[in-house]
């Protein structure tokens, strides 16, 4: 596999995420469609959409309800790509959602693996590969970003870093659609800053290639602890997401 392959398999799957082609993101022009359900998309995207821009870097790809088409346009086009994922300009997406019963929800940006960085890393500690059977006593407070208890069925792999016999560090990856794993971590505060996070993160990322399948890594832009481990990691910025969600919806997260 090479990084182009790494690339066009991340295109696809946005395609079957947004209901349109991988091509549709390499276009210097934005575009807008209906978001539709897919079943082969991202198994934590409640698909059909309100309001759902991706963009890597070219232009935006925008997949709205019918409703919200005309809403999604004027913003996308009224202001520069780059600038439609901040403030100040998401306010003003934000109070256009009002009418619809939305909110801006989630930001983030997603990581993919640098073939030329990618590599084994150091960690003072032991690291061991984990399996599905091996997880069932991690599902707690501490490791909820590598494993996810309402999904345990997709949690499919992980490397532990370890202390004698107790787990300091977990990175674990989850099959979130066919092609690619969405890598999580969680390491003990009295464990970080020296070196375990990368070390694990990569080897996992390492592992997953070896599947034939596309690691790939979320981080919120104010996350600057966990970019900056997917940089050391060996993974780079590839394309970044705003999703709208109902206000109620919203509202409860803030609770």
């Amino acid at each position: 596999m090479t990084n182009q392959d790494i690339l066009r398999i991340a295109l696809e799957q946005s395609a079957l995420d947004c209901n349109c082609s991988p091509e549709d993101f390499l276009s210097f022009e934005n575009k807008v469609v209906l978001s539709r359900e897919n079943e082969k998309a991202r198994v934590y995207v409640p698909l059909p959409l309100e309001c759902d821009l991706v963009s890597y870097g070219n232009n935006i790809v925008a997949q709205c309800s019918e409703r919200m088409r005309e809403t999604v346009a004027w913003y996308i086009g009224k202001y520069p790509v780059e600038h439609c994922f901040e403030s100040p300009h998401v306010i003003a997406l934000n109070e256009r959602l009002a009418a619809f019963g939305c909110k801006v929800c989630f930001m983030a940006e997603y990581f993919l693996p640098d073939l030329n960085q990618l590599k084994e890393l150091p960690c003072p500690y032991e690291m061991r590969m984990l399996h599905q059977k091996d997880f069932s006593a991690y599902y707690t407070s501490e490791w909820s970003n590598a494993l996810c208890e309402k999904r345990k069925h997709l949690d499919v792999l992980g490397v532990g870093a370890f202390d004698g016999e107790k787990l300091i560090g977990l990175a674990g990856c989850s099959r979130d659609c066919e092609s690619m794993y969405q890598i999580g971590i969680d390491v003990l505060p009295e464990y970080r800053r020296q070196g375990i996070a990368s070390a694990i993160t990569a080897k996992l990322a390492l592992e997953v290639l070896k599947l034939g399948k596309v690691p790939f890594y979320c981080a919120a832009w104010s996350n600057l602890k966990s970019v900056r481990n997917a940089l050391r990691s060996g993974f780079r910025p590839a394309w970044v997401e705003l999703t709208a969600r109902s206000s109620e919806y919203v509202d409860q997260m803030n609770v």
